[in-house]
């Protein structure tokens, strides 16, 4: 924390811990504050002084907290957050963020609204064309239905337009390079899915209660499993050490599982296009697409249109 904040500054960043983290030790609030105990419990007494209730309890689960009922002031972002906030926000085109960011700026006080609107206006960000930006009522959906762990029922569109409806438990939803997903337990499959938030088209929290595995990772689940479940199976053989293709290949790509002197890549995917395209056509190593019908047909594809491009 800057070390040349005024007593009041330091009082009102004091307020905005206990209302973020109640419960905050003197130590803790010391800590954040970059202060003595002693100078910590000075702020919590201009606070009292103010008017603003603060309650402090004994003992090793001991700590202050606000009071019942305190009104607190409209929320005041240091610069480095200001400025932060408008960096998190600059490479999103949608119109609704832009709104929001431009009401952000015009509350800021004048000198760090100036200094964010002049950030906001001369800096520019190229879009990641892999970006997409799900409806919000839609993930506000499923991430209340997560809070609550109630299950939902989903209709869902595939990439290849295949619609369907069903139940889920959703666990967690995961922000994976610019895309939203909803990691969750299938019960019509009974095993694990991911689906795009954004191909979610309606959400209906049901009455039945579910619990999450308790060493959930939503990452690491998520990675693991968006090579699975999809409409086409796919099977690539390699000749080379898995060491070696390792490096090369994602979780969403499949399985990685060694096989006599080689390895096998075992997975599943809604586009067989793309897999072969920007998957396979990267690959450095010789390989063999045992399966299934589809993805053999689009490395075929590919294969014929590279072969035509240096025909004479």
């Amino acid at each position: 924390m800057p070390t040349d904040l005024s007593p009041t500054a330091r009082a009102l960043r004091t307020m905005e811990i206990l209302q973020t983290r109640p419960g905050t030790t003197a130590g803790e609030l010391a800590a954040s504050l970059g202060v003595t105990e002693r100078a910590a419990r000075r702020y919590i007494g201009i606070l009292r002084e103010a008017g603003i209730p603060v309650e402090s309890t004994r003992g090793p689960y001991g700590g202050y907290r606000l009071g019942r009922g305190t009104r607190l002031p409209p929320v005041v972002f240091t610069e480095p957050e200001a400025l932060g906030l408008v960096m998190a926000a600059l490479d999103d085109a949608d119109e609704l963020v832009g709104n929001a960011l431009s009401k952000v700026i015009r509350a800021l006080p004048e000198k760090v609204g100036q200094q964010a609107a002049t950030l906001r206006d001369h800096a520019s960000a190229a879009p990641d064309p892999y970006s997409v930006r799900p409806d919000p009522a839609t993930t506000s959906a499923l991430v209340a239905a997560s809070a609550v762990r109630r299950s939902v029922r989903v209709a869902y569109r595939s990439e290849s337009g295949k619609e369907s409806e069903g139940e889920v438990d959703p666990w967690a939803v995961v922000v994976r390079h610019g895309r939203w997903y909803l990691l969750c337990r299938s019960h019509r499959a009974d095993a694990i899915r991911t689906y795009r938030v954004d191909r979610i088209g309606a959400v209906h929290q049901t009455t039945r209660a579910f619990d999450p595995p308790d060493d959930l990772d939503p990452v690491a689940a998520l990675e693991e499993n968006l090579g699975t479940g999809w409409e086409y199976l796919t099977r690539v053989v390699f000749d080379t050490p898995l060491s070696e293709v390792a490096r090369w290949v994602t979780p969403p790509m499949g399985r990685l599982e060694a096989s006599g002197d080689g390895c096998v890549l075992v997975g599943s995917t809604s586009t067989p296009a793309m897999y072969a395209q920007e998957w396979l056509a990267r690959m450095p190593f010789g390989f063999r697409v045992e399966g299934g019908p589809e993805l053999r047909a689009a490395v075929a594809a590919v294969a014929a249109r590279f072969t035509a491009a240096v025909e004479s």
